[in-house]
This record gives structure tokens, C-alpha cells and sequence, in this order.
């Protein structure tokens, strides 16, 4: 046997194992190949629906808020001066005190205007003696209606003088003005005061006041009563004021306005001068119709949302309102009870089969 016919026998041998070694895999494939013909369009319907999430729309109560920053301010505060000038003889009050309205303070040395009204109060027994005695003459007509007219405007300067250095006396006498706290004097007892010396600050802080502004767009959805919320610098504690005050003119330069609200502050943890972080809520809605904002799709002039309806992605355009950090208020376009999808969006056609394998009631 040459070797050409020894390398043919080789070659016939080599293929009859290999189609012995597939024939029986060629023959199992065929057999899928049938059974999925048999059953192949049933299968092939559920295996295009689209598997997607889907969310029942129910009303839902929304506010609509903006955040702003703010200041605390004393409800009331002064810087508490004399309206005379002298040397402070005694002070009455304890740094950080709380003060009644009416409690005294600081006494200033009056023994001048004291012995001058001692003075004035012995002249004034002798003016009221020689009025008396001048009446009884012009009524026996022994003097001139005029020299009783001079001895009674004497008796009334004298009066008039004492009342004077009474004003001045109690003036020595510095009374808080209302209800507050007391904060660091700048003086001292024997410290000569003018009405120019700051002597010390009075602050009534319950109810604290906080001051802010808003965009001038907002100004008509505000009002007095209205209700904010606001945090504090250093605090995680979340404080609830109302609006009491509207500055009844937009700032040119910022075009905003200036507010004013007020907040409880029994236990003294609202201090003047913090940092606020406010919350102001312009107006809730009881009823309203909310989207997750990954539902919505902008186009070229709308926003759109598809629905499941029937097994099938329906699109529906809307109007949107509100937002919230997760949700779109829906003012037009959808009803309550509608089913939003919220998955596969990208992916979704008008009419295309859909399986919602996630529903949010």
C-alpha cells in the first residue's frame, strides 16, 4: 500500500468518527427546535413585555416652601442712659439679672436738687401765706387787683419750680423700662455719667424676634400669621415662629421684603444676633396629585408621563406645579387612581406590552 491510499484511509476514518461523535446533538437541537415550535408563541409574547414599576396615584397633602436665611432680634432692647449728667452713687442690679419693668438700677448723687427743692419748699409756705393774705385784701378792696395777681403768680413759679426739681429727682432714679434681662454694665459706682454714657443693655427675649426676606415673586402668597420654621447655628432643634410684620415696600437694590416673625423663647435658647435657617411655607394643598420625579419626562414644550393602561404604556402629557426634593405635583394631564410608571423609561414606547412586576400602592 503506497502512502497516498494509506493518508486517504486516514482521512475517511477521522470523518466517520466525527459525524458519529455530533450525529446525536445534531439530533437533540432538532428536538428543542420542535418543542419550541410548538410552544414558541406564547412564549415569545411574555418574553417582549417589558417588567417595570409601577405607583397608584392617591391624594397627598403638599407645601410649597422656599428656605431663606435670617437674624434673631430682642423682642425689645435699649441702651439704658441718663438723661442727666452725675456720679453714679449706687447701682441696684446684678449682671445678667432678670428686671421687672419699673425695678431700679442705678442711682445717681441728687443731694443738690434735693436741698434746693427743701429750699423751694419754704418759700413756697410763705408765697401761699402772702396769696391768702392779698385775697382778704382784695376783697375789702384794700389793695389793687393787680398786687393780687403778683402775689399769686409768685405762689405758681414757686410751685412750678418744685415740680421741676421733682422731675429731676426721680430722672436720678434709673428704672428699667420693661420686663428683660439685664446684660454687662459699663460703669462703675462714683462713675461720673452724661447722657452720652452707655450704661448698660436691657433685652426682653421671649418672644424672640426673627428677621429675614424673601424674593419679592413670594410677597403675595405671604402674610400675617403666616407660620415658618427655622434652625439655628450650633442647634439641631427645629423652632416654630409666626409672622407678625411686613415691611410695606420692596427693596429696590435686592427686590426683596423684609419680614419680621416672632417665637416662643420660655426657656431662653433663642439668643439676639443667632444665624437662622428658615423654612417658610407659602401655601398646602390638601389634595394634590404627586409624581416621583423619575416618571417625568421633559419634551420639547411639556413634561410627559406614561400610565399602565390594559398591559400597555400609555403617554400622557401634564402640567406640572410644586416640586419637592423627590416629587412633581401634577396640576393637569393625570386623575387620582391613575398607575404611573416609574421604571424603564428610556426604554418605553407609546403602546408598548409592559409587566409591572413593583406596584406602590
Amino acid at each position: 500500500m503506497n502512502r497516498t491510499v494509506k493518508n486517504i484511509l486516514i482521512l475517511v476514518i477521522v470523518l466517520v468518527l466525527l459525524f458519529l461523535f455530533f450525529m446525536p446533538k445534531i439530533e437533540f437541537g432538532n428536538s428543542e427546535i420542535a418543542e419550541q415550535s410548538e410552544s414558541g408563541p406564547a412564549i415569545s409574547a411574555y418574553n417582549s413585555a417589558l417588567p417595570v414599576n409601577a405607583v397608584v396615584l392617591k391624594p397627598q397633602k403638599i407645601e410649597n416652601k422656599i428656605r431663606v436665611t435670617g437674624t434673631v432680634q430682642a423682642n425689645e432692647s435699649v441702651d439704658l442712659k441718663s438723661e442727666l449728667n452725675g456720679i453714679v452713687e449706687k447701682i441696684h442690679f446684678q449682671e445678667g439679672q432678670r428686671v421687672r419693668k419699673g425695678d431700679l438700677l442705678l442711682s445717681l448723687n441728687d443731694e443738690e436738687s434735693r436741698a434746693q427743692l427743701e429750699k423751694l419748699t419754704f418759700s413756697k409756705k410763705l408765697y401761699e401765706d402772702n396769696e391768702y393774705r392779698q385775697k382778704i385784701l382784695l376783697e375789702r378792696e384794700a389793695i389793687s387787683r393787680e398786687e393780687y395777681e403778683i402775689a399769686l403768680t409768685e405762689l405758681r413759679t414757686s410751685e412750678a419750680d418744685i415740680k421741676l426739681l421733682e422731675v429731676q429727682i426721680n430722672k436720678a432714679q434709673i428704672r428699667a423700662p420693661f420686663d428683660g434681662v439685664v446684660g454687662l454694665r459699663n460703669i462703675s459706682e462714683g462713675s461720673y455719667v452724661t447722657p452720652a454714657t452707655s450704661i448698660v443693655n436691657i433685652y426682653s427675649i421671649d418672644p424672640a424676634k426673627i428677621e429675614f426676606s424673601i424674593p419679592a415673586r413670594y410677597s403675595g402668597l405671604l402674610g400675617i400669621g403666616d407660620k415658618i420654621y427655622f434652625e439655628l447655628d450650633g442647634t439641631i432643634d427645629q423652632y416654630e415662629g409666626s409672622i407678625y410684620a411686613l415691611e410695606p415696600l420692596i427693596d429696590p437694590a435686592t427686590r426683596t421684603l423684609r419680614l419680621r416673625a416672632t417665637a416662643p423663647n420660655k426657656n431662653s435658647k433663642i439668643l439676639p444676633g443667632q444665624f437662622a435657617r428658615i423654612e417658610v411655607v407659602l401655601e398646602e394643598l390638601d389634595s394634590a396629585i404627586l409624581v416621583p420625579s423619575i416618571a417625568v419626562t421633559p419634551t420639547a414644550d411639556s413634561q410627559m408621563v406614561f400610565v399602565a393602561k390594559n398591559g400597555v404604556a400609555e403617554q400622557r402629557i401634564i402640567e406640572i406645579g410644586m416640586r419637592t426634593e423627590s416629587e412633581i405635583q401634577v396640576a393637569r394631564g393625570l386623575n387620582i387612581g391613575d398607575t404611573v410608571i416609574t421604571s424603564g423609561i428610556l426604554q418605553l414606547r407609546p403602546g408598548i406590552a409592559i409587566e409591572i412586576t413593583n406596584l406602590k400602592n
